[in-house]
């Protein structure tokens, strides 16, 4: 790993320890719950939480090219094709597949660290992170990879961002105020308004109405108006939650949580009830699961060896936990 590397990883483990503001609301047992875990906290405590910060600032491995690393999913509105992360040529790079695995292509090819792809509601456009002048920055291409421009400018980092379902507001997670917190901005990048003030605010994403955001602070899933707002919470530590994910009719979310001991996929009313546990695959960890268009699939990542192993590979699975099947090939290729 290189230098520049190891220190964009430990600056991910540092933080502040400016404490977040209370927030409450129902979810399971109805308890209120104050969060005031520092963000070096959530970044090391738990096994899937450290995992998003290796994921984020220290990508590459060592055995990139070597062994499947591919992460990230993200489905296009068709449903027809699956933008992803993949270091499967040696970097970290933009791919995309047909929804069955086949057909990989790459989109972006440089040494930069880059990740989180996302489509725009027209199919057109993907936004993803990366850090090729330097530091994390949103970034947009057309969905061919051409066309890339660059939409936000801080020595901040910016990451994981996400469309509104109008096309006109992206949200995102930045640490720009010292820990990490959702912003939203105009698809043009202008217009960059903060609208959670927890310091521990994590992948957020817009239901399909537009009208709410879900996203993880600390180890729990919580929903706010996407203007800002009272923060709801969902599942209640050590019933954790993390990376949600609305079907696309608004009325579930799937989350994945380490409450059995290792990281397995769940699905939840979007009101908090109904917390089911979808997939717990025979060995390792499923993180990261995403909804497909057609709300009949969920895609996901999973990490055969744990959270400390090398492989990463995409897997999908019907919503009613069946047809389970990898979309990664065994080995790179």
């Amino acid at each position: 790993m290189s230098r520049r590397r190891r220190e964009r990883r430990d600056a991910g483990r540092g933080g502040t320890d400016r404490p977040a503001r209370s927030v409450s609301g129902p979810g399971p047992g109805g308890a209120l719950r104050r969060h005031a875990l520092p963000i070096a906290a959530i970044l090391v405590l738990g096994g899937a939480a450290g995992a998003i910060s290796g994921w984020y600032f220290g990508r590459r491995s060592e055995t990139a090219g070597r062994v499947i690393r591919d992460g990230a999913p993200a489905w296009s509105p068709d449903g027809r094709r699956i933008a992803f992360f993949s270091e499967r040529d040696g970097q970290g790079d933009i791919w995309v597949m047909n929804a069955d695995g086949s057909g990989a292509t790459r989109l972006t090819d440089t040494r930069a660290d880059e990740g989180y792809p996302w489509w725009s509601p027209d199919g057109r456009t993907i936004t993803f992170d990366s850090d090729r002048d330097g530091g994390f920055d949103i970034w947009a291409m057309d969905a061919d990879g051409s066309n890339v421009r660059r939409l936000t400018r801080h020595d901040a980092r910016d990451v994981a961002a996400s469309w509104s379902p109008d096309g006109r507001r992206i949200a995102f997670m930045s640490d720009r105020t010292g820990g990490f917190d959702v912003w939203v901005m105009d698809a043009n990048g202008m217009n960059e308004t903060r609208v959670t003030e927890t310091g521990t605010a994590w992948f957020p994403v817009y239901s399909p109405d537009g009208g709410r955001l879900a996203f993880h602070v600390g180890r729990d899933v919580h929903t706010m108006d996407a203007s800002g707002g009272p923060l709801t919470r969902l599942t209640a530590d050590p019933a954790n939650g993390m990376y949600p994910s609305w079907s696309p009719d608004g009325e579930r979310i799937a989350f994945m949580s380490w409450r059995n001991g290792r990281t397995e996929i769940f699905v939840m009313n979007s009101d908090g009830s109904g917390q089911r546990r979808l997939v717990s695959m025979s060995s390792g960890d499923a993180i990261d699961p995403r909804w497909s268009p057609d709300g009949g699939t969920i895609v996901f990542v999973h990490l055969p060896a744990g959270m400390q192993g090398e492989e990463r590979a995409i897997w999908r699975v019907d919503v009613d936990g069946g047809n389970l099947r990898r979309l990664s090939p065994a080995e790179p290729r």
